[in-house]
């Protein structure tokens, strides 16, 4: 393995993140016709539901006098400033000025959005150009999703996506002895996916728990997206358990992120029960692997100065973010690679 690699431009990077999908609010907290103020990857926007159940989202600051539009008002599928009372359309075009006759021609910048597993999501490039993230298995499926937590984690959210490739930490943290070796596929320029099949276990008691269920071997998957959204597949051959991590980049290169628990959406009262049955034992294994890891999240600086072989998948996902398009913190303009520097 060599040991002279670069240092990454783009990974790890407290002032970076690769244009994508990324959570900005539980939809549950984001009720038809009020609008709220959200700092999201350090711009300020104005997040509102209109009359008809339509996510909007724009810069925060009304273009007359710099008043925050979170301190205004919903108004069918509008929003009017509060100060003097400016009103924007969901394409953020200017409609009314109250002492003119007719408006000025003033458009404020939006965002695409879309809502799914329970959060609503923003593209933070001009025009979505990619999917929402998905779980593979479950692509030509409905599927019936939670938000099992928010949490916050001290590192940047592509050194927490790498734990779940992390091979070797799951015997020395996890206590899980188990021979991991990750195949990777990079699918297009956002998505890549790790593939293991589990062998031995003998000792953990969670392989022992599970191991009747198999008729061979348990399956272990990732699929990574903008190298902050993970999906994970796992479990026996006749049922497999979903979870998505969203994560988000926070000031000064902290995560906060949001657990999803999902599997295939089921009709009627039984379906209903059983899932909820599945999500519930989906929230144990969940906890199961991330409760060992939260210490680790609170002290590490990541910094890979002597790899080994079995950081080969780590090293994979590290040469996947560099090679996506990737933008700057507060303004979200393409980076230039080639002027500036780390910070």
């Amino acid at each position: 393995m060599s040991q002279n690699r670069q240092t990454p431009e783009i990974f790890n990077h407290p002032h970076r993140f690769i244009e994508g999908w990324y959570w900005l609010l539980r939809s549950q907290d984001l009720r038809v016709g009020k609008v709220k103020a959200v700092s999201f990857l350090g711009r300020n926007l104005a997040v509102y539901r209109t009359t008809q159940g339509q996510v909007i989202v724009m810069d925060a600051y009304c273009p007359h006098m710099g008043a925050h539009l979170a301190e205004g008002k919903v108004e069918g599928d509008s929003l009017r400033c509060f100060f003097h009372n400016w009103k924007f359309a969901a394409d953020g075009y200017c409609l009314d000025i109250p002492c003119l006759k007719k408006p000025l021609p003033i458009k404020l910048q939006t965002w695409p959005v879309k809502e799914a597993y329970g959060l609503i999501w923003l593209w933070t490039g001009k025009e979505a150009q990619s999917s929402l993230p998905f779980v593979p298995e479950l692509q030509q499926e409905s599927v019936d999703a939670y938000v099992s937590k928010l949490f916050i984690k001290e590192c940047h959210p592509n050194v927490v996506m790498v734990n779940a490739i992390d091979a070797h930490h799951f015997n020395t943290v996890h206590n899980f002895p188990i021979e991991i070796k990750f195949e990777s596929q990079v699918i297009n320029n956002n998505v890549i996916t790790f593939n293991n099949i589990t062998k031995g276990g003998k000792d953990s008691w969670l392989m022992n728990l599970i191991k009747p269920l198999y008729k061979e071997e348990g399956t272990y998957r990732m699929s990574y997206w903008y190298g902050s959204v993970g999906t994970v597949t796992l479990g026996p051959d006749f049922l497999h358990f979903y979870i998505m991590f969203a994560l988000r980049m926070l000031e000064n290169g902290k995560t906060e992120g949001a657990t999803i628990l999902i599997t295939k959406a089921r009709k009627g009262f039984l379906g209903w029960i059983f899932n909820r049955l599945i999500l519930g034992i989906t929230a144990l294994v969940s906890n199961y692997f991330a409760k060992g890891d939260t210490q680790i999240f609170k002290t590490i600086k990541f910094n890979l100065k002597n790899p080994i072989w079995a950081d080969q998948s780590i090293i994979e996902f590290i040469d996947h973010v560099e090679n996506q398009r990737a933008l700057m913190w507060g303004s979200w303009h393409p980076v230039n690679q080639n002027v500036e520097c780390r910070i």
